[in-house]
């Protein structure tokens, strides 16, 4: 199959694929907590997450605000702590949307990036070196990466921002893998996407 035709399958397909529901309370703005229900299985940077509910939130104690944990459905598991680079957009909306790497019809969706409601600035992903070599290579595209004995401590558990595995990624060497394999300046994999580029965009509720 063409990637063009990967890509409409992609994209009629993402339609369905994530309902989200944003929590409206101003409190949340902080650490911008939404909670997203994927109907199939997504990856995140070192962690597969099978179909089911999640709270995605920002440290709390992060000044950066540049580490996304990743919850169960009841916030009392965290799955994940994960290093971010701010991702930019000219127009904001009063919508969560979901970035996602384009990938086959046979591989679970990649997250790329997440927006908050009515926020220019968003959390890009930056995923163990070995995942975004084979991402890059599949995608066509580089993809934000850090060494995979850092990204080790994307699975501990990490109360606060101060804890040496959060201080281990924040200090890391963040780069970006190219569809060639080769190391490169993290910010080729920061430009826009072209038009039309797999995301999932839902209302406030």
């Amino acid at each position: 199959m063409k990637r063009t035709s990967l890509w409409i399958v992609s994209c009629f397909a993402i339609v369905f694929f994530c309902a989200i529901s944003v929590p409206s309370a101003k409190a949340n703005q902080w650490n911008q907590a939404t909670k997203l229900t994927f109907s199939e299985p997504v990856e995140i940077p070192g962690v597969a997450l099978p179909a089911g509910t999640y709270w995605f939130t920002l440290m709390s104690d992060d000044p950066d605000r540049d580490i996304v944990q990743v919850w169960t459905e009841n916030r009392e598991h965290l799955l994940a702590t994960i290093m971010t680079v701010p991702d930019y957009r000219l127009h904001s909306t009063g919508q969560t949307v979901i970035k996602f790497e384009e990938r086959p019809s046979t591989q679970p969706e990649a997250l790329r990036a997440w927006f908050y409601p009515d926020e220019n600035y968003g959390h890009e992903f930056v995923y163990p070196e070995s995942r975004a070599r084979e991402i890059a290579k599949r995608t066509g595209r580089p993809v934000l990466s850090m060494r995979d004995e850092v990204a080790a401590n994307i699975t501990k558990p990490a109360k606060s921002a101060k804890e040496p595995s959060v201080m281990a990624m924040k200090q890391a060497q963040i780069q970006a893998i190219n569809p060639s394999g080769e190391e490169v300046d993290k910010s080729q994999a920061m430009q826009p996407m072209p038009q039309g580029e797999s995301q999932t965009t839902v209302p406030q509720h």
